[in-house]
């Protein structure tokens, strides 16, 4: 490799959500045009882990060189060209670890550290900063590598909208336009039966994504992750609203990660290397509980992966397009370790340090009534685009 010319490696990590495509082609079209080389690590942190230095056989299958006529269509799809995962290399299980690792493990050690493999990986590829793409799990590694010495510049997207420090992420907007028009479309089934339509949101430990979704599309109820709701008040509550309306129905959005006064979020299978559970069902539970308590038919139907598939929306192109291109003005300008962002509207860039310090989730005071269990924006006036 030639050493001469200054290198970029981009990767995306954790779930797909459109725009991501995007964001990889700006990377590679405004890269090439400053005369950088572009590498793509496949699979996220997992190329960085699985890539072996002196087993050529492992280049193919973890790194490639991107160039622009290879990206030249990308944009126009979803996901991700160059695959993701959800791997952590700072706690990575035994029967995840490639084969050439596993001498590391001692007898009784099931997780080890592999940050210093990938830091010596990066080395051996002459990168002079990597450039993540993705949400808190696939940043916090990002963040480890900063403090490790290792140049980075981060790029945030989830379509939970819930990185710390940014506004905004890469497929936010589009996950809302696709349960809000979900949303729309199952009215249609539940006019027809005069049921009450219980319809699960993806988003994780934040209700941000269900409460636009719910505010933009006009349901009846909007469970979200931060307040945990009685199940008896909100069969009160949606028994009201079908005899309210003339078609004899109601609609309740509610968050995978809601629960109810005094249970738990509802999680199955093992966690995953960035200790998570996978979440969702509580849907189907509240519809149960809800036509046992109302004796209405219940229409339950989770939206799940259909919210972060497909095309990007205009908005999730345009954050995608801009957040590439800051990233690359930050690398000319030799500043690393630092997260591009929106701040009420404003394109910045903040410490990538920053996305350990908090959490971000629904301001329940400003946004949500806890009585009524349906969105309630207090003041617009003032607030950014998309209220947070």
């Amino acid at each position: 490799m030639n050493k001469q010319r200054r290198t970029i490696a981009i990767l995306t990590g954790g779930g797909d959500v459109p725009g991501l495509n995007a964001c990889i082609k700006t990377l590679v079209y405004r890269g090439s045009s400053e005369g950088l080389r572009v590498l793509g690590i496949r699979r996220g942190w997992a190329g960085l882990l699985e890539y072996n230095p002196d087993d050529p056989n492992t280049a193919s299958r973890c790194v490639t060189e991107l160039l622009p006529p290879e990206v030249r269509t990308i944009d126009r799809y979803g996901g991700t060209y160059l695959h993701t995962s959800r791997t952590n290399p700072s706690a990575t299980r035994k029967k995840d670890a490639p084969e050439f690792l596993r001498d590391r493990f001692h007898t009784d050690e099931d997780v080890v550290d592999f940050t210093d493999h990938v830091l010596n990986n990066l080395q051996a590829l002459e990168v002079d900063v990597i450039i993540p793409i993705g949400g808190d799990d696939t940043l916090s590694f990002a963040e480890r590598l900063s403090r490790e010495g290792f140049p980075v510049i981060a790029i945030p997207k989830t379509m939970d909208n819930d990185v710390f420090g940014t506004d905004y992420c890469i497929g936010f907007s589009t996950a809302v336009t696709r349960g809000v028009s979900f949303i729309h479309a199952l009215r249609t089934c539940a006019g027809s039966h005069e049921r009450i339509a219980v319809i699960e949101l993806f988003g994780r430990y934040c209700g941000e994504t269900s409460l636009v979704s719910a505010y933009l599309a006009g349901v009846d109820r909007a469970i979200i992750s931060e307040v945990p709701f009685d199940p008896e008040r909100l069969a009160e509550l949606v028994v009201k609203d079908k005899k309210a309306n003339p078609k004899n129905y109601a609609m309740v959005t509610i968050s995978e990660g809601a629960r109810m006064i005094g249970g738990d979020m509802l999680m199955s299978g093992e966690s995953d290397p960035f200790g998570h559970k996978k979440l969702g069902g509580i849907g189907e539970k509240t519809g149960e509980i809800l036509k046992e308590l109302t004796g209405e038919d219940v229409l339950n139907q989770r939206l799940s992966y259909l919210m972060r598939s497909g095309p990007p929306d205009s908005l999730d192109l345009m954050v995608a397009v801009n957040f590439a291109n800051m990233a690359i003005d930050l690398f000319l300008k030799e500043t690393f370790g630092r997260l591009v962002a929106l701040s009420r509207g404003i394109y910045t860039d903040i410490p990538i340090s920053t996305i350990t310090t908090g959490q971000k989730r629904v301001d329940v005071r400003e946004l949500y009534d806890v009585e009524e269990y349906r969105p309630k924006v207090r003041h617009v006036g003032g607030k950014p685009m998309f209220l947070y």
